[in-house]
């Protein structure tokens, strides 16, 4: 049975979808640098208002965090992490692999992710406790239980570099069956629907991953930071696994290796 937590970002995920698919097959995009050098467009921040009115409308007085519009305290236990559009820089240069992340927290714990790849035709979404979702149809993570035959994706390779972990994902992608680098949100749609077993990022942002990290988790999979911790707030990093596959992924970051 699906929640009113659900059915309102579910919607909030649609109408943000209509601004998104806009803008994309226009030629009317102007892209702007924020602070951190990242990109931004008007995208972006029209879609992110969306989601918050929709939520707002339903909720008054819960709270936000999101990549465009920062925190909005509420005054309820309950705060939703947004990013409007996960892989910006794919969405400027046309390709298709960019997706809408709605999350929501009660007393930072995640119960809820909605991630919306408009262009790939994936709506994957969960609540904690029911499952997890792809297009309406039930999913769960593979069973491999080998790295030598395991799919594994990864973020980008620099970011390992800089944070002093390279020699973790270079000793796992040489002994992994295959692997690919696709980035962003949609490594994570594959693990949580089988289609890749396992994912390692050196470097993200919470609303980057809240949203996915509750979908593979009720697709079956684990999800923590590189050293085995819980997510939170202020996580930086991220394994995704099927579940059989997390410690011995884990061990690759480890000083034993």
């Amino acid at each position: 049975m699906t929640s009113q937590f659900l059915t309102v970002a579910l919607e909030a995920a649609k109408n943000a979808e209509k601004i998104i698919t806009s803008y994309y097959t226009g030629n009317t995009l102007k892209v702007e640098l924020k602070a951190d050098e990242t990109p931004v467009t008007r995208a972006d921040t029209e879609a992110e208002k969306a989601i918050r009115e929709t939520i707002t409308q339903a909720f008054p007085d819960h709270g936000f965090l999101g990549e465009e519009y920062g925190t909005q305290e509420g005054t309820s236990p309950y705060m939703w992490i947004i990013d409007p559009i996960d892989a910006t820089k794919n969405y400027i240069r046309k390709i298709p692999i960019f997706g809408t992340q709605i999350a929501l927290m009660k007393d930072d714990e995640l119960i809820l992710g909605v991630s919306n790849a408009p262009l790939l035709n994936e709506l994957l979404y969960a609540e904690v406790g029911n499952g997890a979702f792809l297009n309406g149809e039930p999913i769960n993570v593979s069973d491999v239980s080998e790295p030598t035959d395991a799919m594994v994706c990864h973020g980008g390779l620099k970011w390992f570099v800089e944070k002093g972990t390279f020699p973790g994902i270079y000793n796992l992608i040489n002994d992994a069956a295959r692997t690919r680098g696709f980035g962003d949100f949609y490594m994570y749609h594959l693990v949580a629907s089988a289609r890749v077993d396992a994912v390692i990022e050196a470097a993200i942002s919470v609303w980057d991953i809240a949203a996915i990290t509750v979908v593979v988790r009720e697709a079956g999979g684990t999800v923590t930071d590189i050293q085995g911790q819980a997510i939170t707030k202020d996580t930086a990093s991220l394994v995704a696994t099927n579940r059989i596959l997390h410690n011995t992924i884990l061990d690759y970051f480890n000083d034993e290796q």
